[in-house]
């Protein structure tokens, strides 16, 4: 029952655009101002069409801001596509855009408009496909012995919950924590490592983001994408050093957590181990790849909560971005707006009021989403029914 009032709760809070908590601030869709190009946001619409040409046309793919079929998003992102030739017209393409959609804006809590918008990336690491004195910390695929069971199929009004565990004595068990796995080798030399690299921050981190590339000594780059995952709460490690007083809230990025573990290696282990949940993952030719298996298109692919919103379903997004300075500080903030595409999902991103963009691979795409914490709003865009329909 508890997650039925949550979900009639969450209906409340995902109103039209212009109504209620989800009244539009003035000059946030005047034009649908995009900062990015229009290649991009094709391919990634293309992308989210590859997805749902996979489906069945009645499938639900989403619950808010009603239940939508792979029909229903499909048809809105092609009668988007073909107002894409407006692009060098944006008052035409902002009275087509009102004219033929539906926009619901996403808010917060009652009475909070807006969402938090955080970042995520494809982080580059050096490794191996043998482990070595130097390459010694595992990148491990998914276990043989790990079950997932969606609990849809028991209870309908869990449709979309699942869990993940093992069989032990014929039981379902949680399976291994982050601190067994790492520390205590529960999986190791059972032939699920895959890869290893240098340093176990590296990897902790490559857990988070979901996905990365290897750098072998060879110089050639291998494509790692998320697999499974051990079904264990994510827990912030940012969170338990400013709740400790250890890093002032104000000053907390990913990159302020890699100085403080390096700063404080006795702490490492422990503080790692606090996040129980673990990442498995697979080598793929054609990433990264988010949770709808297509392709991510930097600045383009979002993740938000899968259980509630709309999967390969166009958004309009307001916010702001961090502007760094030659060194990869943080020098300001500069408001932006673009057209994004619903394409991934992760662990922590839960509820109506949390929005993650992906930012690209590489050192300067991790630097600016490390600093990306910023709130705003996202508009998802439906094409209006037919009179009648």
């Amino acid at each position: 029952m508890w997650l039925l009032r949550t979900f009639f709760l969450l209906l409340f809070f995902l109103l039209p655009a212009g109504t209620g908590n989800g009244q539009t601030r003035e000059g946030d869709l005047a034009l649908f101002r995009d900062d990015l190009d229009r290649n991009s946001l094709r391919r990634a619409v293309q992308h989210s069409l590859e997805f749902l040409a996979r489906l069945p046309p009645d499938r639900l793919v989403g619950e808010l801001p009603r239940k939508l079929t792979a029909q229903e998003v499909r048809e809105s992102l092609l009668s988007f596509l073909d107002l894409l030739d407006l692009w060098e017209h944006p008052e035409k393409l902002a009275e087509k855009i009102h004219s033929q959609f539906d926009l619901y804006r996403s808010v917060g809590d009652p009475g909070e408009g807006d969402v938090l918008f955080t970042g995520y990336y494809q982080p580059v690491i050096e490794g191996s496909l043998t482990e070595t004195a130097e390459y010694r910390f595992p990148i491990y695929r998914k276990p043989d012995d790990l079950v997932e069971i969606e609990l849809g199929g028991f209870l309908p009004q869990l449709q979309g919950e699942r869990v993940v565990g093992r069989l032990e004595n014929g039981r379902l068990a949680p399976y291994h924590s982050r601190r067994e796995i790492d520390g205590l080798g529960r999986l190791k030399g059972k032939g699920y490592e895959i890869a290893w690299v240098k340093d176990p921050v590296d990897l902790f981190f490559l857990h988070v983001q979901g996905s990365g590339l290897i750098r072998l000594e060879d110089g050639r780059q291998l494509q790692l994408n998320y697999a499974a995952s051990n079904g264990r709460q994510y827990k912030s490690i940012g969170r338990l050093l400013i709740d400790s007083g250890k890093i002032p809230e104000e000053e907390i990025s990913m990159q302020r957590l890699r100085r403080y573990l390096a700063e404080h290696p006795d702490e490492r282990d422990d503080l790692l181990a606090q996040n129980e949940s673990y990442v498995f993952f697979r080598f793929v030719n054609n990433g990264p790849l988010g949770s709808l298996e297509v392709p991510l298109t930097p600045g383009r692919s979002i993740a938000t909560d899968s259980r509630l919103f709309p999967k390969g379903a166009l958004a309009f997004i307001v916010s702001r971005r961090p502007i760094l300075d030659a060194g990869g500080n943080l020098n300001g903030w500069q408001p932006f707006s673009r057209f994004v595409l619903n394409q991934d999902t992760g662990s922590a991103i839960r509820g109506p009021k949390r929005v993650d963009l992906y930012f690209g691979s590489g050192h300067e795409a991790g630097l600016a989403a490390g600093f990306m914490k910023s709130s705003g709003a996202v508009y998802f865009l439906i094409k209006k029914k037919a009179v009648g329909e």
